[in-house]
């Protein structure tokens, strides 16, 4: 797919455009009730609110996009009636998650909001009718944010899509979801073609971070108070083939770095490229940093469908992959993919993955409906019929429900966990054992965030276990609620403060400055903190 150039449709007579790129006149789209400041603003006055569709990747993607936006003056809202703006970060890997992006896009604009359209949609398939006259960054582009709304706001139409450009730095100012969880994205696009996937449209092919800054970023978030890490990309496992090295030499260095009570999490990596590496991510997987935790896309147990697919392994590598990880890991949780109806299923070929579930009993399986997407090579095969589709589905998901990893004689045992979210009812924890297993602990104590606790199992259901308390000597040094104090401004820099353990001493830690705010005046703010928090 060729690169399309930036361009900006200029809405009001007389704009020089400040960038490289293509000016377009056209009129003036839709006033939003805020006032026009011209070409700057009271930090903190303008509002957007960012909602994220789709991987991990994308979800790395908007923390940064909200995190420029907060260090050039913007105040992000969790709410989007609160907001004047809206960013859409957009998924394309199915039909129901561009349904929703549309039913949004119009939605906003039935309010009078503005609108960037962010992600794989807006990369792949730009020439949309419903993102006709609205401003759209690419998924190389998305450090270049900050232009993108400044421009909405001023009513100009702006398209950042070419893909010619490096990867944005890492290092780069970062709002968090969590401030608990660094989401790293170690490289863009993949190495693969397969048929029905439209995300190579819009990522592209394999481009991966260079290991040196990865470490760097691993190491700035564990100095933020991060306890866990998770890597991201469209593909883990190919990560360093197009510079000259492979995955574990990026794991080998990352679990050196990984501090006393933090953890590690591997992200989606498909069979090809860990089946000359299977005694090195057995390896990885069992080192007490790093979650017992694999996700591996088999997308179905035919050899004729992942032919058709264009997947380049066979059922029986993607099993190889498994039992070795199986035999080697102790208590390895072990996440699939399955794509049901796939056009040139049979019934028998059906049959066969529903068999490897039943044989593996997939702790984490995630079953998806076959969607065409335009443009790719599975779009132009005859479809199977909707009402065969939806019954395989259904059939594959009570198979699913049908089993549990979590029984009932694990009520009574015991369990390290470490506390990493706040459930979204706001009455329990989140937390995670080695395995990854997944616990639910009721408790409004926020101080064990970031610990890890010895808890015991009262409860099991289909995706966790109900646990309490046992004791909380086992957090560790690195209590986040204590020991790391992260401040904010409302605008241009963020600091990050380290408190002493008497209590007494504090010191700048880290300083990072979005909008060029000079050393000097980095160094007085930390000397005012530390005569703040000094004087007696």
């Amino acid at each position: 797919m060729a690169d399309i150039e930036d361009t900006f449709e200029n809405v009001s007579n007389g704009f020089t455009s400040k960038f490289d790129a293509t000016v377009k006149i056209k009129k003036r789209l839709k006033a939003t009730d805020e006032p026009f400041h011209g070409d700057s603003f009271v930090p903190g006055t303008r509002r957007v609110y960012v909602r994220t569709w789709g991987c991990a990747h994308n979800a790395s993607d908007s923390e940064y996009m909200s995190g420029l936006l907060l260090a050039a003056g913007y105040n992000i809202v969790s709410e989007k009636q609160d907001a004047s703006l809206w960013i859409l970060n957009s998924c394309t890997v199915k039909t129901p998650s561009e349904v929703q992006l549309e039913n949004n896009v119009k939605e906003a604009q039935k309010t009078g909001k503005l609108i960037v359209v962010a992600g794989c949609v807006s990369q792949a398939e730009p020439d949309s009718e419903f993102l006709k006259g609205i401003s759209i960054v690419g998924v190389k582009q998305t450090d270049r944010i900050v232009e993108v709304v400044d421009e909405t706001f001023k009513g100009n139409c702006v398209r950042l899509l070419s893909k010619r450009r490096p990867h944005q730095k890492l290092s780069l100012p970062k709002m968090r979801r969590n401030n608990l969880i660094e989401v790293l994205a170690i490289n863009s696009g993949c190495l693969n073609h397969c048929t029905y996937c439209k995300t190579k449209q819009a990522r592209g092919d394999l481009s991966s971070y260079p290991l040196d800054e990865l470490l760097e970023q691993a190491r700035s978030a564990f100095a933020d108070g991060c306890c866990e890490l998770w890597l991201t990309s469209e593909d883990l496992g190919a990560w360093g083939r197009d510079i000259g090295m492979v995955l574990p030499d990026l794991l080998n260095e990352l679990v050196k770095i990984i501090p006393d009570g933090c953890m590690m999490r591997l992200g989606m990596t498909n069979p090809p490229y860990i089946l000359d590496f299977l005694q090195e991510i057995a390896d990885i997987l069992n080192h007490p940093r790093v979650y017992s935790f694999l996700h591996i896309p088999v997308q179905s147990a035919s050899d004729a469908v992942l032919s058709d697919m264009k997947r380049e392994y066979c059922r029986d590598e993607f099993c190889r992959v498994v039992d070795f990880m199986l035999e080697n890991v102790p208590n390895v949780y072990i996440a699939t993919d399955f794509i049901c109806a796939f056009p040139s299923e049979t019934i028998e070929d059906f049959e066969e993955s529903m068999e490897m579930v039943r044989k593996y009993r997939f702790p984490s399986l995630f079953i998806n409906q076959f969607y065409p997407r335009k443009g790719t090579p599975a779009a132009r095969l005859k479809k199977i019929d909707t009402v065969e589709a939806r019954r395989r589905t259904a059939l594959m998901s009570s198979l699913f429900r049908s089993y549990s990893r979590y029984g009932k004689d694990r009520i009574g045992m015991e369990y390290d966990v470490l506390v990493a979210e706040w459930a979204t009812d706001k009455h329990h924890f989140v937390a995670h054992n080695k395995s990854y297993e997944h616990f639910l602990l009721p408790s409004d104590d926020k101080s064990i965030l970031g610990r890890v606790l010895k808890v015991r199992v009262t409860g099991v259901s289909k995706f966790h276990m109900n646990a309490e308390i046992v004791t909380k000597e086992h957090g560790t040094e690195k209590d986040i609620n204590e020991n790391i104090i992260s401040l904010k401004s409302a605008g241009s820099f963020r600091v990050h403060l380290q408190h002493a353990s008497d209590g007494c001493l504090w010191f700048l830690k880290n300083a990072t400055n979005a909008n060029g705010i000079s050393l000097l005046v980095s160094v007085f703010i930390g000397l005012l903190f530390y005569v703040l928090f000094n004087v007696r």
